[in-house]
């Protein structure tokens, strides 16, 4: 992409957490300064971009299941990145063209990519709004635009909790939205762990968050368990988004845990 950015939102001073993810997925919504950390991130962790594709792999097999399964047609995708390949809408809409999906970040450049690049089927919808996780009014009535409250949601989490640094804080924030949704919903969530690398993972997510970048930290499994409190936790339970239900065995381990439950 150009190094210049269009939007004076747009801050290119510091790296920033999804230009840096879709580098390491092969996009090219990023710039120098982006590319530069997640090399200095590739040096210290190499096997750290198999996260990455990981999670994507992980989204593609719960939207499935969500539709096929559960009945699932709506969904509401809070931190979603920067767009690539397989994002939310065009998985379940492969699978129901009626589906409908809402968007939500609150990085101007993904709003920017969002609204020029995630177009939906004619006969569902996909909806952006910029916003915070912790500001649920916001996110909720964006949401209620576009998805239906009587029908069930698939909750989207992946890779935004890990930025909430207080634990308070990040509970409260799923807490409320889950609350928001119907009987039949499902929270999916992912996020960052240091039980795969050790002190080399904490060491990465420490100088981001000192350089001025999105601050991240790791949780562990017990802890990001926590947040599905109150669902059915569907099996096999909190594991690294490799291990849920993968379409072939053997898979490599990444440093993000992930899990499925069943609200009400």
């Amino acid at each position: 992409m150009t190094e210049e950015p269009t939007d004076s939102k747009i801050d290119v001073s510091v790296p920033q957490s999804a230009r840096i993810w879709n580098y390491w997925l092969g996009g090219k919504d990023n710039f120098a300064i982006d590319r530069a950390a997640g090399d200095e991130v590739l040096a210290k962790i190499p096997d750290i971009a198999l996260g990455a594709r990981g999670e994507r792999a992980f989204l593609k097999r719960v939207v499935r299941y969500l539709v096929r399964d559960a009945g699932i047609t709506q969904f509401l995708d809070v931190g979603t990145g920067l767009p690539t390949a397989d994002n939310t809408h065009e998985v379940a809409q492969a699978l129901d063209p009626r589906s409908r999906v809402v968007y939500v970040d609150n990085d101007p450049l993904v709003m920017v990519h969002a609204r020029a690049l995630l177009v939906s089927t004619p006969e569902g919808a996909s909806d952006y709004v910029e916003a915070d996780l912790r500001d649920t009014k916001a996110v909720l009535a964006a949401a209620h635009e576009t998805l239906d409250f009587g029908r069930p949601i698939g909750l989207m989490l992946l890779g935004v909790v890990n930025h909430l640094m207080d634990d308070d804080e990040a509970h409260a924030a799923v807490a409320r939205l889950v609350a928001a949704l119907p009987p039949g919903s499902h929270l999916v969530l992912t996020h960052s762990t240091a039980e795969l690398h050790g002190e080399p993972m904490l060491q990465v997510m420490r100088e981001t968050t000192e350089r001025g970048g999105t601050p991240i930290r790791a949780r562990t499994r017990d802890e990001l368990t926590r947040f599905f409190d109150g669902t059915e936790l569907l099996e096999p339970g909190v594991v690294t988004c490799s291990r849920w239900r993968p379409d072939v065995d053997g898979e490599p381990d990444v440093y993000l845990f992930g899990g499925v439950g069943r609200i009400g």
